[in-house]
């Protein structure tokens, strides 16, 4: 069935000046057969997402052949073409993007010179529905339009750098190292900005969408200490860190503030790791 030609776009009623990342305009459109645009370059980041149809996306020499779910990012000052088939003409979303972090933000979601497209359709509606809703913000042409749309921005690029990690591996099965050695810099982020709070690595497995089973033996294999050995050494660093610099804290607050909740297992994971309890410990700092 033959689609009517259409085009919306809607710009950002205030861009912020200096902005480190910010939206400048979006839009939707469906195209009419063999629709082309460039050879041409932009000063700004451009991602197009397509919902149907299809096209052709032509950059640094390669020509693409795009479809629905695939979106793809121009870069400032690249030399790009792209062009709607002409039986099936493609209807696509875009937003324009800039700032200085734009470069950054762009590489983590996974779009690079060398990889600008990404396939998005095991996400469903997601992608679309978000284009939809930074444009919705941007029509309120209110002083907080900017913030909506970048949050949305920012969402957006999560569902693009999910869609760019390589699949995860099934228990049992080999994993690539540079994939497995992401999973564990990914743990080891996490205790390291959670190990404060009462977490566990059931709870780490969850945030991270991994087996624990998996996930442990994993840690172990890359670290050679298991995720509960790591988070317990983590906590008595801390701890003693507390304890040499912040004279006025208790043993117990202390032990709260670095995620134990039981002062008498903390002086037992202190002595385990340092040979002396959280007391002994400090009585020697404080005479040195």
């Amino acid at each position: 069935m033959k689609q009517e030609p259409t085009y919306y776009v809607v710009s950002n009623p205030e861009p912020p000046e200096d902005a480190a990342l910010h939206v400048l305009f979006s839009g939707e459109s469906q195209t009419n057969p063999l629709h082309r645009l460039g050879p041409k370059v932009y000063d700004y980041f451009l991602i197009h997402t397509v919902i149907s149809g299809r096209g052709r996306f032509t950059a640094a020499g390669r020509e693409l052949l795009l479809g629905p779910g695939d979106s793809f990012c121009i870069a400032p000052e690249q030399l790009v073409g792209y062009e709607a088939d002409e039986a099936d003409p493609w209807r696509y979303c875009w937003l324009a993007v800039t700032g200085a972090e734009a470069a950054a933000h762009m590489r983590k979601a996974g779009f690079t010179p060398e990889q600008p497209v990404i396939y998005t359709a095991h996400a469903g509606r997601r992608v679309p529905a978000l284009f939809r809703r930074l444009q919705r913000a941007l029509r309120h042409k209110s002083g907080a339009a900017s913030l909506r749309a970048l949050g949305y921005l920012h969402l957006l690029l999560a569902e693009y750098a999910d869609a760019a990690r390589p699949p995860l591996p099934e228990p049992g099965k080999a994993h690539s190292r540079s994939r497995a050695e992401v999973t564990v810099q990914q743990m080891l982020h996490y205790l390291s900005a959670q190990y404060a709070e009462d977490i566990s690595i059931e709870s780490m497995a969850e945030a991270l969408g991994y087996n624990r089973a998996y996930l442990s033996r994993l840690f172990k294999e890359h670290t050679g200490q298991t995720p509960v050995s790591f988070l317990s050494k983590l906590r008595v660093d801390k701890a003693r860190q507390l304890l040499r610099e912040r004279l006025e804290l208790t043993i117990e607050q202390i032990a709260f503030s670095v995620g134990f909740r039981d002062p008498l297992y903390f002086s037992k994971q202190f002595r385990r790791w340092y040979g002396l309890s959280p007391t002994d410990y400090r009585s020697d700092m404080k005479r040195m």
